[in-house]
């Protein structure tokens, strides 16, 4: 496969993960956006779509790490570093379920801090507004979650914060694609 296919799993990764977990959620109504966190989907000592919740942040995970891997690193190397970090901690999240409780977390916070870090490094790299716009709709939301200024369980700042990234990266996957980069 060329860079230019590689590319196409930069858009089929963040889909995947959407799909998974939109099935998840679907699947379980117990499951409220005002209390629980996505991760309460993924446990497995208590949900029953866990595997599939698993599954799908695995998989997501493991083509995030091949597209930064074989494509983005010829168009922003540092960020291609950044992103397979993103992928891997993604995995990771799915690895270590709530189960194990404060290495959960710790992954998690890596997870989330990865997607900080990748969003710098593509507006340094690439002067993306975008990127920059992702990282502070995550952090808005991540410091207003925090302060407690509104009311939400934690899969609200978690999927704000990722659909944002998400966002710059599947329109980066798609400029290689298309040859449209600068």
């Amino acid at each position: 496969m060329n860079e230019r296919n590689y590319a196409l799993l930069g858009l089929a990764a963040p889909v995947i993960a959407i799909l998974f977990i939109a099935i998840s959620i679907a699947l379980s109504p117990w499951f409220n956006w005002e209390t629980d966190a996505l991760s309460d989907l993924g446990h497995s000592g208590n949900s029953a779509v866990a595997p599939l919740f698993n599954f799908g942040l695995l998989l997501s995970g493991f083509l995030i790490i091949v597209f930064a891997v074989k494509s983005l690193r010829t168009h922003a190397k540092y960020t291609s570093y950044f992103l397979t970090l993103v992928g891997l901690s993604l995995q990771l999240v799915a690895t270590f379920d709530e189960v194990y409780k404060s290495l959960h977390f710790q992954v998690s916070v890596l997870f989330f801090a990865a997607l900080g870090f990748v969003s710098i490094s593509y507006f340094i790299e690439k002067r993306s507004i975008l990127a920059v716009a992702a990282l502070i709709i995550g952090a808005v939301s991540w410091i207003m979650y925090g302060l407690e200024i509104y009311s939400s369980g934690i899969a609200v700042p978690e999927t704000v914060s990722s659909m944002a990234t998400v966002t710059w990266v599947m329109l980066a996957a798609l400029r290689i694609y298309l040859n449209k980069t600068k």
